[in-house]
């Protein structure tokens, strides 16, 4: 039985096949910027990785928690990290953020027992 958390992925990649295979110039596009943007840099990849859990919490975006914490854990970051960003969204983000620390959870629960899910 799959999880919220793996049904989201899943549901992701659906969305994200539809789109390369009906937008694949968009695409290549996006995913060059995306790749340009998250590269070592003056920060690091986990570090940059990291930011964009912390975003992702407080935009309420439970694909993008999911994607992050996922790149979070190849890039090299630790458990602990990520309860550390999970922090700084709550002062950021209040209370509805939060709430999105169950996402989190799930997404932990799942990458870290599988090693990935992509």
């Amino acid at each position: 039985m799959s999880t919220d958390m793996e049904q989201s992925m899943h549901d992701f990649k659906q969305g994200m096949g539809m789109m390369m295979r009906e937008a694949p110039a968009t695409m290549a596009a996006f995913d060059g910027f995306m790749n340009s943007a998250l590269c070592n840099g003056a920060l690091d990849t986990k570090t940059k990785e990291l930011i964009g859990l912390g975003m992702a919490i407080t935009a309420r975006c439970v694909y993008c928690i999911g994607i992050h914490v996922n790149k979070v854990l190849h890039a090299g970051g630790t458990h602990a990290e990520i309860i550390d960003v999970c922090q700084v969204a709550i002062v950021m983000g209040g209370g509805p953020a939060m709430t999105y620390i169950a996402e989190v959870k799930k997404a932990l629960d799942l990458f870290e027992k599988t090693g990935s899910a992509t």
